[in-house]
């Protein structure tokens, strides 16, 4: 699978040490010269003023660090909107129904700054009986301005780059068993929100570097086995669009991000969840790998 150019990442040097916006390039960290911005949240808020500079960066020229930790590359965006049901295949495997045409997308929130995480990190196993820990491989896109009501045809304007990212869902905690009306019946906050559920990773792969984001290969792995193997080609409503849809109903700020759906191969359909101990690596053409493994939360899997 085609490795990214290079992209935006944040590492540290110690525990202890600030976040640094830095560059990934042939699988090494790179640090930028020490007049960019301390982050990626900075960088972005001024967008426009960098983009050039972006541009016309030398790659080559950058020193080359060792012993860093990369951390997510984005903390935090301001929101973060999920496409749900956008992939034709996963629609299918989950029981509904394609649309001949293409309908208003279905949007929900994950809160930003508890449930991102970057590669390497763990995504801890929620509490609760019954979870069904599941796994969703899915393109991000990372907003580049302030943009409210736009239209598709202009949408990708306002694009400053794409990362790979896991919507990691608690399918058993889904349904309620007494909902107090039947619109109360879906737990959106239960199966979605909880913390380090939103892996991305390893870094923010400049648009202009992507190409054609809607033609790359998605795939991802379950200790090595792979469970989903499609192509951005496959989302229902598309990039552009799905842009759109949602600054008609919020502004979309600097460094928000996009989650634009899954493709099939979840777990849910086969019955096939997550444990802990499991390693999940998402790899997207061009984007580069996100790996996470999933633990107890306060034990270590040494006392399994």
């Amino acid at each position: 699978m085609r490795s990214p150019h290079w992209s935006l990442i944040q590492y540290r040097r110690s525990e202890s040490d600030s976040t640094h916006l830095g560059v990934l390039f042939e699988d090494a960290v790179h640090a930028l010269p020490a007049s960019w911005p301390e982050n990626a949240a900075q960088l972005l808020d001024e967008w426009r003023q960098w983009e050039a500079k972006l541009r016309n960066l030398d790659v080559h020229s950058l020193q080359t660090l060792t012993e860093t930790e990369l951390i997510a590359p984005l903390t935090y965006p301001r929101k973060i909107v999920c496409a749900g049901a956008n992939y034709s295949d996963h629609v299918q495997e989950m029981g509904g129904t394609v649309p001949s045409v293409p309908s208003e997308p279905f949007f929900f929130l994950k809160p930003p700054s508890t449930t991102i995480v970057g590669t390497g990190s763990d995504i801890l196993f929620p509490e609760g009986e019954g979870v069904k820990l599941d796994f969703e491989a899915e393109l991000g896109v990372v907003i580049a301005d302030r943009c409210q009501g736009i239209d598709a045809a202009h949408a990708m304007e306002h694009v400053a780059g794409y990362v790979v990212a896991n919507d990691v869902s608690a399918r058993g905690l889904f349904h309620r068993g007494d909902p107090m009306a039947p619109a109360f019946a879906w737990d959106w906050f239960a199966h979605k929100a909880f913390d380090g559920s939103c892996p991305i990773g390893p870094g923010i792969v400049p648009a202009w570097l992507v190409g054609e984001p809607q033609n790359l290969r998605i795939t991802l792995a379950v200790n090595g086995q792979t469970k989903q193997d499609s192509s951005t080609s496959n989302l229902i409503a598309g990039i552009p669009e799905l842009i759109a849809a949602a600054s008609r109903h919020m502004t979309l700020e600097p460094g928000d991000l996009i989650l634009t759906g899954t493709p099939a191969g979840v777990g849910m359909p086969r019955g096939e969840f997550l444990a802990p101990g499991d390693v999940i690596s998402v790899e997207i053409e061009g984007l580069g790998r996100l790996e996470n493994r999933v633990s107890l939360r306060n034990r270590s899997l040494a006392q399994l």
